[in-house]
């Protein structure tokens, strides 16, 4: 027992190099870039490009020393921003294993982070090993001869892609974006050879960036086809969940209603963003004195809050559509129905909070907009007030530019007579400044008199 406490240490002093290291080579990334980008030399994007590569080359082949245990602890290390460029250097195939390790918090922010260029990231078969999702690796259409998959996961796949996937297994797999018809009959449907196709959207909400993704989605021969033209956490999860719980799914069905139940789950955590974003809007908002700049950024806030739970609604109608057809067409056992049922039931609960929030959606911005009309009439007083000063110096300055004025002031030296009117428009006009001030401050006080007896 003695061994692995004295290696404690040890490793802990392992990680904290390994740490160091990639920090280290970050930071030089970071400034060899800056650098470089204030420089004005020919080549300029080649010399920075040159420049970029040796670090992040430096960078992947520490990494690739690593096991997935230490990557990911050194990830999870990480500021938000050194994390994201490393995650960007592990290699495709370590991905899952380290996605397993780190934490819940640290796992929604690397995924979705990886781009998908090549035939393997485009493609995922997956086979049900000891009640388990097991991941294989299809590199050609060779590959697919070998395996017994349950489901095949396609992620902007290319037009030959698609198509010598789809020749392999003997049916057509489309581009999610032209199975987006409104009709119910174009997007659920049963074709001839029983293959089931099903178009739905699903939830991508990111940091200033919210959409619905459509997915396609076939039942063929039990095996699950999905196809999509971008990463969604939704599927990172579930694959994730499928291949840590033993009996999670076990079959290409389960693997789509417990996609349908993650994208419920998935909307309503958006919710309860929306919801805590709304509460500082709201506080903001209500608050007694609001500027124009303030009030055109609360705004924009709800118009992105709006936005987002229109999004949220339009999803989990959707997927309540795709779970009706399921259960329409008896396609489901016992034990699916009833997990169908309880995603229905907790798409009826988020049906409740979309449409509250559409109503607070409305209170505030008719709030925010009654306080930018408060500050316009506010001008509008004041522009009034500085009218009523000066209209009864106008009157006088007229009637002095009348010939009559020189006749009245007949005798009088004009320094004099025009001095003299003008220390006398002058006084009228800082005596009704003075009265309508008066007159103001004695209106607020009755105004306060008659809040405290009301109070009282």
């Amino acid at each position: 027992m003695s061994e692995p406490i004295d290696q404690r240490p040890r490793a802990q002093n392992q990680l904290e190099q390994h740490l160091s290291e990639v920090q280290l080579l970050l930071a030089r990334q970071r400034r060899v870039e800056a650098l470089v980008q204030k420089q004005d030399m020919p080549r300029h994007e080649l010399v920075e490009g040159l420049v970029h590569r040796q670090h992040l080359v430096e960078l992947h082949n520490l990494l690739r020393r690593l096991s997935a245990g230490e990557i990911a602890r050194v990830i999870e290390a990480l500021s938000e921003e050194d994390r994201l460029a490393a995650w960007r250097e592990v290699e495709e195939n370590r991905c899952e294993l380290v996605l397993e390790i780190v934490s819940d918090d640290v796992r929604a922010e690397l995924l979705g982070a990886r781009p998908h260029s090549s035939a393997r990231n485009m493609l995922s078969a997956f086979e049900l090993k000891n009640g388990r999702l097991s991941q294989v690796r299809i590199d050609s259409r060779a590959d697919l001869a070998n395996v017994n998959p349950m489901w095949v996961d396609l992620v902007a796949p290319s037009a030959s892609v698609r198509a010598w996937v789809g020749e392999f297994f003997e049916l057509y797999l489309p581009d999610p974006e032209e199975v987006t018809d409104i009709e119910e009959s174009a997007r659920f449907y049963i074709d001839d050879n029983d293959a089931v196709h099903m178009s739905s959207n699903f939830l991508l909400d990111k940091q200033g960036d919210s959409r619905n993704v459509p997915v396609a989605f076939i039942l063929h021969r039990n095996i699950l086809f999905s196809v999509r033209n971008e990463e969604l956490p939704v599927f990172r999860l579930q694959r994730l969940r499928a291949r840590t719980q033993p009996g999670y799914v076990s079959d290409g069905k389960d693997v789509l209603l417990d996609l349908y139940g993650a994208d419920v789950e998935y909307s309503a955590d958006a919710l309860e963003d929306v919801y805590a974003e709304f509460e500082r809007v709201g506080r903001q908002g209500l608050s007694p004195q609001v500027s124009d700049d303030e009030a055109a950024e609360i705004l924009s806030e709800i118009a992105k809050g709006e936005d987002l739970n229109g999004r949220i609604r339009r999803n989990v109608l959707d997927t309540r559509r795709a779970l009706s057809f399921l259960m329409r067409g008896r396609l489901l056992s016992s034990d699916q129905h009833e997990d169908t049922r309880q995603i229905l039931r907790d798409i009826e609960s988020l049906d409740g909070h979309t449409s509250f929030l559409f109503n607070k959606i409305n209170f505030l911005m008719d709030a925010t907009v009654g306080f930018i009309n408060i500050n316009q009439n506010k001008r509008v007083s004041k522009l009034t007030a500085i009218s009523v000063v000066f209209v009864p110096i106008n009157i006088i300055a007229g009637i002095g530019g009348m010939s009559e004025f020189s006749m009245m002031t007949a005798g009088i030296p004009w320094p004099i007579s025009y001095g003299a009117f003008t220390l006398a428009m002058g006084a009228l006009g800082f005596g009704t400044y003075h009265a309508l001030r008066h007159l103001e401050q004695r209106k607020a006080q009755q105004t306060l008199v008659a809040r405290q007896r009301k109070e009282g």
